[in-house]
């Protein structure tokens, strides 16, 4: 009588095994929450300080970054080709701009990640 009780319960507990491996997973990212899609919102909106990407051949080189504090007078040891006569490279946050010295027209740009 005790074993068959056992043997009961033991095919049971086997029988329970798929059901608790049918477990939410909890990877939905709650996307059944009303606000999770609210119109215009983005979750990389609120990113960091980082790169400028909007640097563009032909654009203008903004006036705070024409003075000598971001001018990389040491362009090999940075990576980058040698600037032709009349233009330098400048550094801002972690991208470079090859731009003209005298009216700060951007030649060429080196953007990084």
């Amino acid at each position: 009588m005790k074993l068959q009780r056992i043997s009961a319960l033991l095919a049971a507990l086997m029988m329970a095994v798929p059901l608790v491996s049918m477990a939410d997973d909890h990877h939905d990212r709650d996307h059944d929450r009303p606000d999770w899609d609210h119109p215009g919102y983005r979750h990389d909106e609120y990113r960091g300080v980082g790169p400028n990407h909007e640097w563009r051949r032909g654009g203008a080189l903004p006036a705070e970054y024409r003075g000598d504090r971001y001018v990389v007078n040491d362009w090999r040891g940075h990576h980058l080709s040698e600037p032709p006569r009349g233009y330098h490279w400048v550094q801002v946050n972690g991208d470079y701009v090859l731009a003209a010295v005298a009216t700060g027209i951007i030649l060429d740009t080196l953007l990084t990640q």
